[in-house]
C-alpha cells in the first residue's frame, strides 16, 4: 500500500515508463499517428512524473537559513512546468496529424492498438487514483497535477480506441488524425487547467472565499472582551502550508501582558480552523486607522 509522496511518484514513474514502451511498439507496428500521439501523452507525462518526484522530496525539506518559510512552492512550480510540457506536447500532435490529414497515411493491425489503448486506459485509471487519493492527504499540487495528466491520459486513449475502431469499420484512415487533433485538444484544456492552479500559488494568490470565512468564524468564535476589531487580513498558501497575517484592535486600557495572551488565544483559534497554518498577528490600538484597501476586516462582536 503506497502511503507516501515519494512512493505515489515512483509508482507514476514506473506506470508511464511502461505505457510508452508498449505505445511506441504499437506504433510502430500500426502506423497510427493516434497511437504515436498517445505515446507521447505517456512521455510528457513521465517526464511530469520525474518532476513531480523530485519536487515532492525537495517540498518536505525544512525550512533553513535561505528559505525560512520552506520549501513547499517547489510542488507549485513543478505543477507549472508539468503544464507547460503538455502544452508543447499538444503542439506537436497538432502538427503531426495535421500533416497526415494534408499527405495521408496507411494504418494496419489494428488489433494490436486497441489491445495495447485498452491495457493503457486501465494502467492509468488505476494508477492516478493511487496519486489522487496521495495528493489530497498531503495537499501536493505536484501529485494533483501528475494525477491530472494520466487521467486526460486515460480520457484521450479512450477517445484513440474509437478512432482505432472506426478505422477499422470504415476503413477511412482519415479517421486516424482526426481523432490524434480531438486528443491534442482534450491536452491543452487539462494543460490550462494545470497552469491555473499552480499560477495561482506562485503569484501569493489569496486563499478560497470559504477557507477565508473559516478564518473569519475562528476569529469571531474566541470573542476576547479586550478586542475592538481586526483589518488587514491577508492569507496564501504554499504547498500544504497556510500564511495568515492581520492586525487586531485591543480596547483602551487593555495591558501589554493582557493583549500578548489574547493574541496567542486568538492564533491557535484560527490554526485549529485551519490546520497546517501559519499565523501571524500584529496588535494595535482600538484608535489605529484601517487600511481600506484590505478586502478583509470588521467588527470584533462578542456575546
Amino acid at each position: 500500500m503506497i502511503r507516501t509522496k515519494s512512493g505515489a511518484a515512483a509508482l507514476s514513474i514506473v506506470s508511464n515508463s511502461i505505457l510508452i514502451a508498449l505505445k511506441l511498439a504499437a506504433g510502430a507496428i500500426t502506423g497510427s499517428i493516434a497511437i504515436l500521439t498517445e505515446a507521447v501523452h505517456s512521455l510528457i507525462d513521465l517526464v511530469a512524473s520525474v518532476v513531480a518526484f523530485v519536487s515532492v522530496r525537495k517540498a518536505d525539506e525544512p525550512a533553513d537559513a535561505e528559505h525560512p518559510y520552506g520549501h513547499q512552492k517547489v510542488e507549485s512550480l513543478a505543477a507549472t512546468i508539468e503544464g507547460m510540457l503538455i502544452l508543447v506536447g499538444a503542439g506537436v500532435i497538432v502538427y503531426e496529424a495535421t500533416r497526415r490529414l494534408a499527405i495521408g497515411a496507411e494504418v494496419e493491425d489494428l488489433g494490436i492498438g486497441i489491445a495495447v489503448m485498452g491495457f493503457s486506459v486501465l494502467a492509468n485509471l488505476v494508477v492516478s487514483g493511487v496519486l489522487s487519493r496521495q495528493a489530497k492527504v498531503h495537499e501536493s499540487p505536484a501529485l494533483e497535477g501528475d494525477a491530472a495528466h494520466l487521467r486526460a491520459d486515460a480520457l484521450t486513449s479512450v477517445g484513440v480506441l474509437v478512432g482505432l475502431a472506426l478505422v477499422e469499420v470504415t476503413g477511412i484512415v482519415a479517421f486516424d488524425s482526426i481523432t490524434a487533433l480531438i486528443v491534442a485538444a482534450a491536452i491543452v484544456i487539462a494543460g490550462v487547467r494545470i497552469l491555473r492552479r499552480s499560477s495561482g500559488v506562485l503569484i501569493d494568490e489569496a486563499l478560497p472565499d470559504e477557507e477565508m470565512d473559516q478564518i473569519e468564524a475562528a476569529i469571531a468564535g474566541a470573542r476576547p472582551p479586550e478586542v475592538a476589531g481586526y483589518h488587514k487580513l491577508r492569507a496564501r498558501r504554499a504547498g500544504r502550508r497556510r500564511y495568515i497575517d492581520l492586525h487586531v484592535q485591543y480596547r483602551s486600557g487593555t495591558s501589554l501582558e493582557r493583549a500578548h495572551e489574547l493574541t496567542h488565544l486568538l492564533r491557535d483559534a484560527i490554526e485549529s480552523a485551519i490546520p497546517g497554518s501559519e499565523v501571524l498577528i500584529h496588535a494595535e490600538p482600538e484608535t489605529s486607522v484601517r487600511d481600506p484597501r484590505r478586502a478583509r476586516s470588521g467588527p470584533f462582536r462578542a456575546g
